[in-house]
């Protein structure tokens, strides 16, 4: 292949433009108007938005993603870790186009992603699906590449336990504190699951790992998984460029590698721990990334970038560390956080701070004699949170004072069909002329504060989101704390609960329904 489009937007379409950089090959990205100088647009090779409202359209319109490939004249499309990585009918309109489609088949994204067909098929390689299992299992899983050729290779183990609302915070390799047969069996049933589905390209199999120490098999990510990099450091395997290889049609020609290290990787997401993890949006005015052996940072936004409704993904960076052990990482990991510094916007890192050295995630850096006891509700059950709310900084002008360094900014224009990068002064100076004139100065604007959660009796809408679950029923009982609706913002769940007790009257809020900021869901009566 000579061409890629990358359907994707965010760290893991520059993640692939770099892959093809290397590789030689000629790199196209596509963004709406809310991306146009984001770091994937500004480092591709070639560049074509789509129209559209920006802070309507949540992932990226599979036909103008199509549209867009054909009049580039691409071979291939490469899906990232978005939402069209698990698209079928989009994987299936690539291939109908006659393009190569770097992932799995579209019946098998179709089956893995149904969870009746998924159940079959485990069946029939002899896999028993999970079970409701007490609130401390762990969540582990295994980095995959299967080729065209009935091959399948699994990377390394990977520990996702540190999460939130279904979203991982933390991913970790080799997955710790498993035992040589635990390991050996999650190895064997990834293999024979991957081969019964007829797997090709790069896959995550899931487990979850009971405190008894059972394996249960939950599914398989048909895409490239956000949490790749920590595999990839352990492994010294470009994730990305096998899958170029697979998508050509080369037989893998290696044998599971053994994992040199550890590796830990850090979200950098657009929330405030301090306030429950709520989503928050804003303007990235400075953006210090750490350096130093070991030290990896894949980032999708860089300063004067924003985080906000317009985007489907808060996931601003991920910082990957590596250490000879899993305490080495840990204290590089510490190191590395301390020197991380993101300002302007609310993110997850003063969490990450303290969690390093918390005893239940990592034992053994902190001299506990307790085992490592995180799970997947470990957050939302055990962890005591003291960390304070995140202040939004008020708005600065930009260029004042007449002896201030001039501050520039660079965008990208196309001409005649060619992308060149300009760089502009953000706040330009003007010669005198004859008669008045004005000049425009250009401000950041202070990031928006979500609204409160509740006004009086009112329960109200803290940010802009989508109703996933309604928890009560109009003049239902409720007491404080009590779960009433469940948002979703920036692919992340946020519960909304009563803020007293007290009767359920006009419920205003159903599910499916999206509610701006400040919007009321019900009133709380006594």
């Amino acid at each position: 292949m000579r061409k890629v489009l990358i359907a994707d937007r965010g760290e893991s379409a520059v993640r692939v433009v770099r892959a093809c950089r290397e590789a030689g090959i000629t790199s196209v990205a596509v963004h709406t108007a809310a991306d146009r100088h984001a770091p994937h647009i500004v480092e591709a090779d070639e560049a074509y938005t789509l129209t559209g409202d920006p802070a309507a359209v949540g992932d990226l319109d599979s036909s103008q993603v199509l549209a867009a490939a054909e009049e580039a004249g691409v071979d291939a499309i490469h899906p990232g870790c978005g939402a069209l990585a698990q698209d079928a009918d989009f994987a299936q309109a690539v291939l109908e186009a006659g393009i190569t489609w770097i992932g799995p088949p579209p019946q098998v994204i179709r089956d893995l992603g149904d969870e009746a067909a998924s159940g079959h098929i485990a069946r029939r390689a002899g896999v028993t699906a999970a079970r409701a299992t007490p609130d401390r299992a762990r969540q582990v899983e295994t980095q995959c590449l299967a080729d065209r050729h009935g091959n399948v290779v699994v990377v390394s183990t990977r520990d996702c336990s540190l999460r939130l609302h279904h979203r991982s915070l933390v991913a970790e390799a080799p997955a710790p504190f498993l035992s040589a047969e635990q390991s050996a069996e999650l190895r064997a049933v990834s293999e024979v699951v991957l081969r019964e589905a007829g797997y090709v390209g790069a896959g995550t199999v899931r487990f979850l790992v009971g405190a008894d120490g059972t394996l249960s098999f939950t599914g398989v990510g048909t895409c490239l998984a956000v949490e790749h990099p920590v595999t990839e450091e352990v492994t010294g395997i470009d994730l990305v460029r096998e899958m170029f290889r697979i998508a050509d049609g080369e037989d893998l020609g290696r044998d599971h590698p053994e994992p040199r290290g550890h590796a830990f990787e850090f979200h950098v997401g657009g929330e405030d721990p301090g306030r429950g993890f709520r989503p928050t949006a804003g303007t990235v005015t400075a953006l210090t990334a750490p350096s130093g052996p070991g030290i990896r940072v894949d980032a999708g936004v860089r300063t004067g970038g924003t985080v906000g409704p317009a985007r489907d993904d808060s996931l601003l960076a991920k910082l990957i560390v590596t250490g000879s052990t899993r305490v080495r990482a840990l204290q590089r990991a510490a190191r590395a956080l301390a020197d991380l510094s993101v300002e302007g916007v609310a993110t997850a890192v003063p969490f990450y701070r303290d969690v390093v050295r918390n005893p239940a995630f990592a034992p053994e850096l902190t001299g506990s004699t307790d085992p490592f006891t995180v799970h997947t509700r470990w957050i939302e059950t055990e962890y005591v949170n003291e960390i304070p709310a995140f202040t939004a900084p008020t708005g600065t002008g930009i260029g004042t004072g007449t002896d201030a360094e001039p501050v520039r900014e660079t965008v990208v224009v196309e001409v005649g069909g060619e992308r060149l990068r300009v760089s502009l002064l953000s706040s330009p100076t003007l010669p005198s002329a004859p008669g008045p004139a004005r000049v425009a100065r250009r401000r950041r604007r202070a990031p928006r504060r979500p609204g409160l959660a509740a006004r009086g009796d009112t329960l109200t809408a803290p940010m802009q989101g989508t109703v996933v679950e309604i928890a009560v029923e109009e003049g239902q009982q409720v007491n404080e704390g009590d779960l009433v609706v469940l948002l979703e913002a920036m692919k992340m769940e946020q519960p909304l609960k009563a803020h007293r007790a007290g009767t359920v009257v006009g419920l205003a809020a159903g599910v499916g329904d999206s509610l701006a900021p400040g919007a009321t869901i019900c009133v709380i009566k006594d």
